[in-house]
């Protein structure tokens, strides 16, 4: 049963009257979590993060949660909800056509290039929003799909609302900061999970790196040349003995500090999603994830 904000059953479990067929409610394939769960546990020191979850994708058990209700900018870790409508939309064959606002002037804004009338697909597209955070990849994808960043940022919403993840507003597809545009990191699991259904981002976010080839409005060919900047996957970071990081996505922004949301994995390959919000310093973020991901046994 999808998730209806306005309905009073997509909570329970429904049955005929006669026993013989059951509708699952929403969470029932889902980790559910009312408040913080080992918070005051001295092995993850999670002071310095404002938000922090840990989820068991096969027994649906919350191993750690601190404020994961708590609304807070999610910088590029939008881009992982940029990604679902994208690919429940559109086709990664799509031929995308770049118009004059992919130009993002926005100091800092991680960009991979684009210039109006540049051509290129929704998959190369994808691989330059997950892998290089490109937030003028975003921009393309929005305007492609929605036919405005605007509109899109619609489709974002009701999708949000869809699979559960009703203490989120998105204005924009790549979380650059803006009023209204925010998450939670128990929403930022429903969107992960929700994004890993596809193999497109399954694939996607194992990448180190990326090359490939557009054209720009004449022809041209343009090379395009893209790294990971997930620290696990690079190796500058290593995770627990016991874990294996699959993927996940970065974001960094001054308004939403350092974020990162991860797919792991234990020894047996049973699979679990943390999260992390607002961080004070990247190597901050990766001591704290590794100490979260030590509580997977």
């Amino acid at each position: 049963m999808p998730y209806d904000p306005d309905s009073q059953v997509s909570g329970f479990r429904v049955v005929t009257q006669d026993g013989s067929q059951i509708a699952d409610a929403f969470a029932s394939g889902l980790c559910v979590v009312d408040g913080n769960i080992n918070v005051d546990d001295a092995v993850v020191d999670m002071s310095d993060a404002t938000s922090a979850g840990l989820f068991d994708l096969n027994s649906h058990e919350v191993l750690y949660a601190k404020n994961i209700h708590e609304r807070l900018a999610p910088a590029s870790l939008t881009k992982l909800m940029t990604a679902v409508v994208a690919l429940k939309y559109g086709n990664p064959d799509d031929v995308i056509t770049a118009t004059e606002n992919v130009n993002i002037t926005e100091s800092g804004a991680v960009l991979c290039g684009l210039k109006e009338g540049d051509r290129l697909t929704l998959n190369q597209a994808l691989h330059a929003l997950l892998i290089k955070s490109a937030n003028d990849a975003a921009v393309a994808i929005a305007e492609h799909i929605g036919g405005s960043v605007e509109q899109f940022a619609e489709m974002m919403n009701e999708e949000a609302r869809a699979i559960g993840a009703t203490n989120s507003h998105f204005v924009n597809p790549h979380g650059l900061t803006a009023d209204d545009h925010y998450v939670t990191a128990y929403d930022m699991y429903l969107i992960f999970n929700e994004a890993i259904q596809y193999s497109q981002v399954n694939e996607i976010i194992r990448m180190t790196s990326y090359e490939t080839v557009y054209y720009d409005k004449n022809g041209n060919e343009k090379q395009l040349s893209i790294q990971n900047s997930n620290q696990y996957l690079s190796g500058n970071y290593k995770p627990p003995d016991q874990v294996s990081v699959v993927g996940g996505k970065t974001g960094t922004t001054s308004a939403a500090g350092n974020c990162l949301v991860l797919l792991a994995k234990d020894t047996a390959g049973n699979p679990y999603i943390a999260v992390i919000l607002r961080s004070k310093e990247r190597g901050i973020l990766y001591t704290e994830m590794t100490d979260l991901l030590d509580e997977i046994g």
